[in-house]
């Protein structure tokens, strides 16, 4: 695995987001998401968009716009969708969490 092919933990937190939300995953609610998942911590939306561009530059999202509209004074959606080598990446980051978790055992948030 190279480090191209590596997540840090921003990353794993916002392709879960995009994974749970779907087809309305976007800035907004991916910053939602990943708060509720991080137990609150606060995140910039533009560290969000920074991280979507990373993630989109190693082929693990792909982006695209639409949802423009009055109540967004007609800026559009950066709508996000997750693509297999993310869905592959996205794995074996969990897959590694849950054997680091196994060995250290109930020592982890006691």
């Amino acid at each position: 695995m190279s480090k191209e092919d590596s997540l840090g933990q921003f990353e794993v937190l916002i392709l879960t987001a995009v994974v749970t939300l779907a087809g309305n995953a976007y800035g907004a609610t991916i910053q939602e998401v990943i708060e509720d998942l991080s137990g609150g911590r606060s995140y910039a939306i533009g560290s969000v968009y920074t991280a979507i561009d990373r993630l989109e530059a190693k082929g693990f999202v792909k982006s695209s716009y639409g949802g423009a509209g009055p109540e967004r004074g007609q800026r559009s959606k950066r709508f996000v969708e997750i693509l297999a080598p993310g869905k592959r990446a996205l794995d074996r980051s969990v897959a590694i969490s849950g054997r680091v978790r196994s060995v250290l055992g109930g020592e982890v948030g006691s």
